[in-house]
């Protein structure tokens, strides 16, 4: 994922938080059935600088946002500013290890990995990658970060605990989002190439090259890890539904343009897709293998980065129109 918005310089920054709202009709019907979606909060970040990932640690109730060189830091139940994380040049992405008690950050200009704290946000390490790592994720089966590096079509996996390489893995084609499956694999999206790698966090090894066909450009990445489905949000205007264990494209539903995030909300079955063209596609696991649109969210343009509390449903997402950066919250 490349830097949303470089090439837009501004005086005010501010988050938007959605959330997901509604009661449950006569004690039986879905969850989701009865939300609508609206802006409920705006959050604003003073300074300049451009803006990619965001990441929530729902556990400790903190939302980290990639800003310029540093990450700012938020309670997500006062949705208040509690710290930030400076020198983070280029930041793209921050992934959490909460067993380790780390959190790591990916310096796309430094093509570096910082390390920090995750209870004091003080920087403890600093790592080499490979060029312009981008997307970062945490792997809890082997306590192991793979940085995806944009600029060397490569992953650089850092051991959580040690802070040190693991090794790096040669991807063949541009990465973008990825997830691991908590069992021992990682899958990444290939832009350029229109696949997605299986690829095994253990051996640090490609096991896999699938075709996402008919999706093209495929750019975000969610899964329902215990149906073994992912969720593939595809530059060509379409959602591809991936079976995880054999890379078969089960079916694709409509989203909209230049998606760039993707979530999976497993207690409401509804998929979060946040595209650029300032809408959030709202798609609902009817079954393992069956999904239907339910709702196309105006946000504002250039809202395409999200990230999903599982604890009070609510999306966060960065932009920048007017000098606002918007929260919404699912109600009715």
């Amino acid at each position: 994922m490349s830097t949303i918005s470089s090439y837009v310089s501004r005086r005010l920054m501010f988050i938007a938080v959605l959330g997901l709202g509604g009661a449950i009709v006569g004690g039986s019907a879905p969850l989701w059935a009865e939300t609508a979606y609206s802006v409920i909060k705006k959050i604003p970040i003073p300074g300049q600088g451009s803006f990619d990932y965001l990441t929530v640690d729902a556990s400790a109730r903190r939302l980290y946002v990639s800003h310029g060189t540093e990450v700012e830091v938020l309670d997500i139940d006062s949705l208040s500013i509690v710290g930030k994380i400076p020198n983070t040049a280029g930041v793209h992405g921050i992934a959490i290890s909460p067993d380790t008690g780390r959190g790591f950050v990916s310096d796309g200009q430094a093509s570096t990995v910082t390390i920090f704290d995750l209870k004091t946000l003080k920087a403890i390490g600093e790592v080499p990658t490979g060029q312009k790592p981008d997307a970062i994720i945490y792997d809890p089966a082997t306590s192991r970060v793979f940085a995806f590096n944009g600029g060397s079509n490569s992953t650089t996996v850092i051991d959580a605990a040690t802070g040190k390489v693991a090794g790096t893995v040669n991807l063949e084609g541009g990465p973008e989002f990825a997830v691991a499956d908590g069992n021992g694999y990682v899958f990444n999206n290939l832009e350029d190439e229109s696949q997605v790698l299986k690829i095994n966090s253990r051996e640090l090894k490609v096991e896999q090259r699938w075709p996402t066909a008919p999706c093209k450009s495929p750019s975000s990445m969610a899964m329902d890890r215990t149906n073994r489905r992912l969720f593939i949000g595809c530059r060509s205007k379409v959602m591809a539904v991936i079976n995880a264990d054999n890379g078969r494209v089960i079916t694709t539903v409509p989203i909209g343009d230049h998606v760039d995030a993707a979530a999976f909300d497993t207690e409401t079955k509804l998929i979060f897709n946040s595209n650029g063209e300032g809408t959030i596609s709202v798609i609902h696991q009817d079954g393992v293998d069956k999904y239907s649109l339910v709702e196309t969210v105006k946000t504002l343009p250039r809202a395409k980065t999200m990230a999903l509390d599982p604890k009070t449903h609510r999306l966060f997402l960065s932009t920048v129109e007017n000098g606002q950066f918007e929260v919404l919250v699912v109600g009715k």
